[in-house]
């Protein structure tokens, strides 16, 4: 997957991300809608990560295509 791809695929997340909290606005969630926002947010940690991680690696001079997707409890680790 290359950069473009990334985006395209962040862009996504993001859409299912706003139309899934348009859809409960004012409204508790269902079990499986608080699920299924947790997914959206996991994969789009997932992928803002593999950005970063390839832009790093074309910055320092090695190949980007070698960055990996890191697992939910590396992403959700991180401190901010």
């Amino acid at each position: 997957m290359d950069d473009s791809e990334i985006v395209q695929r962040i862009h996504r997340l993001v859409e299912d991300e706003h139309r899934l909290n348009e859809t409960h606005q004012g409204e508790f969630a269902s079990d499986e809608d608080r699920h299924r926002m947790r997914e959206l947010e996991v994969a789009l940690d997932q992928c803002w990560d593999l950005l970063r991680q390839r832009r790093a690696r074309r910055e320092a001079g090695l190949a980007p295509d070698d960055a990996t997707v890191r697992s939910e409890g590396v992403v959700e680790g991180y401190q901010q």
